[in-house]
């Protein structure tokens, strides 16, 4: 079955092929000569998810599925949530976000957070979504190698480690994006 995931973003992209194997044949963006950055201007990760994917189904006419990836952090009211991406700007800098994120925190005692995936798929002209949510709390600094974004800050319970530290194959089992893909891949499971 072939299907486009709206990005053009290569951490994503091999993350979701490695954990949805060869049985599909994934595309992305860049297949589509789109390269272009998808609108996301709503307040929902839900809407967001859903624009991009709309934006691509209606434009290519082709099945895909779209993400949206938001880091809630309680003592923030939520923030940076849908804006974690450009928290510190539009550049997309994951260390200023990063940097802004531990400073906004300082002095803070409540770390905890969450992150939270949101997968909508279309589908032969029908949407379906997907949530995939990992608790967890902002370390006091970086660490880790591994992994893109909020990972050398974010530890996720039941864990001594951030996300950074875990290679690809642990951290997709655990993670946010791991648990919506797997909702994902177990309903296109239902349709193939």
């Amino acid at each position: 079955m072939r299907i486009c995931f709206a990005t053009n973003n290569k951490n994503k992209l091999r993350e979701i092929m490695e954990k949805l194997g060869k049985a599909y044949d994934i595309i992305s963006l860049s297949d589509l000569k789109h390269f272009e950055e998808l609108t996301e201007s709503h307040d929902t990760l839900e809407e967001n998810s859903l624009e991009k994917a709309q934006f691509i189904y209606d434009t290519y006419k082709v099945n895909c599925f779209a993400d949206d990836t938001g880091l809630l952090v309680d003592a923030l009211d939520n923030d940076p949530g849908v804006n974690s991406a450009r928290y510190a700007g539009p550049d997309k800098n994951s260390q200023d976000n990063m940097a802004l994120l531990l400073k906004n925190l300082s002095g803070i005692k409540n770390r905890k957070a969450k992150f939270v995936t949101i997968i909508t798929l279309i589908l032969d002209g029908i949407t379906h979504q997907f949530r995939g949510e990992v608790a967890g709390r902002i370390a006091e600094h970086a660490s880790g190698a591994h992994g893109f974004g909020y990972d050398p800050i974010f530890i996720p319970d039941g864990w001594p480690c951030t996300f950074a530290d875990l290679d690809l194959s642990q951290k997709n089992k655990i993670s946010h994006r791991a648990i919506a893909i797997e909702k994902l891949v177990d309903f296109l499971k239902t349709k193939s």
